[in-house]
């Protein structure tokens, strides 16, 4: 048996392909962890999902799941909504008879509300479903800047004998989404930080439109400060001051003060707070996200592609 544990992230495309083969071809069982749908749909025969506590069990791929999943909710919103009447019709009767027995003071009317109600006590409850849980909300600016956004000419970046950037040369104009692709190795994180200023190209040039303000999630997270907590975090990504804060909802300020520094909260959550501080960043209509959905969950994996299709 095969336990993998979101093997995909940092995968370039003919490791994500050769892992799919892998996954297909072993003649064991396998438990797999993943947050690409695409690579779900190509290997499982099952999806189990851990919610609220407890575990679920749905056949097929994960196109499936969520095609299962929904039927379900709704069947049980359904029968929730029924059996809610139902209860109410009989509590009604309960109230009645307990209203006879005062009035004519009679026991026989009290008894029968007694053992109604100890019938109600006993019936097997239908738990009300959520049919939607809250998602961490991604909200792009995307207000509109220069129309041409960036603009490389002729880079090159060198390490030693290793030349990763040989004569780069980009345009992006207002609008335009471009995805990086490449093996590992290829050069995409140098070209990346090169764009952001973080290494400074040995030759040729990067220009900013005069209008640019940059958003940049970092894959590792660096961006992070490692004692910081969610608290403060939030606060310096949104510009709140301390006495500010106070005016958060109290039920989340007591969510944000009780977690842990960025270095002890799990990889997903840093990742959520990295993606806030670049698409949240103030003003930010230029967005570098790198590797940003790795230890995503899919949740938000949507949220992320919905925030980056309404930029601009």
């Amino acid at each position: 048996m095969l336990l993998l544990d979101e093997p995909d992230n940092h995968l370039d495309l003919p490791g994500k392909a050769y892992l799919e083969t892998l996954i297909n071809d072993y003649p064991g069982a396998v438990v797999l962890i993943s947050h690409d749908r695409y690579l779900l749909d190509a290997v499982v025969t099952h999806i189990t999902e851990i919610e609220d506590g407890r575990l679920a069990t749905f056949s097929g791929d994960y196109t499936a799941y969520i095609s299962d999943k929904e039927e379900r909710l709704a069947r049980q919103d359904q029968l929730f909504r029924v059996q809610q009447r139902e209860i109410t019709r009989i509590e009604l009767v309960i109230k009645r008879y307990a209203i006879w027995a005062k009035v004519y003071d009679n026991e026989k009317f009290a008894k029968k509300a007694q053992s109604i109600q100890k019938r109600l006590d006993k019936l097997d409850r239908i738990e009300k479903p959520v049919l939607e849980r809250k998602r961490m909300e991604l909200a792009l600016s995307g207000w509109r800047g220069s129309n041409k956004v960036l603009e490389v000419t002729g880079v090159v970046k060198r390490f030693g004998s290793a030349s990763p950037l040989k004569g780069v040369s980009l345009l992006l104009r207002h609008g335009e989404r471009v995805g990086l692709i490449g093996a590992n190795g290829a050069g995409k994180s140098v070209l990346l930080r090169t764009l952001i200023g973080q290494y400074a190209p040995d030759s040729g040039e990067v220009k900013l439109g005069p209008s640019v303000q940059l958003g940049y999630y970092a894959q590792e997270h660096e961006t992070l400060d490692p004692e910081q907590s969610l608290l403060v975090a939030v606060r310096r990504a949104a510009k709140i001051s301390e006495e500010g804060a106070g005016g958060l909802p109290q039920a989340l300020l007591v969510q944000l003060s009780a977690g842990h520094p960025a270095h002890r909260r799990s990889y997903g959550r840093r990742a959520q707070e990295a993606a806030a501080g670049a698409g949240g960043a103030p003003g930010a209509n230029f967005c570098c996200p790198r590797a940003n959905k790795n230890s995503v969950s899919l949740g938000r994996v949507y949220k992320t592609a919905r925030g980056l299709k309404d930029l601009g």
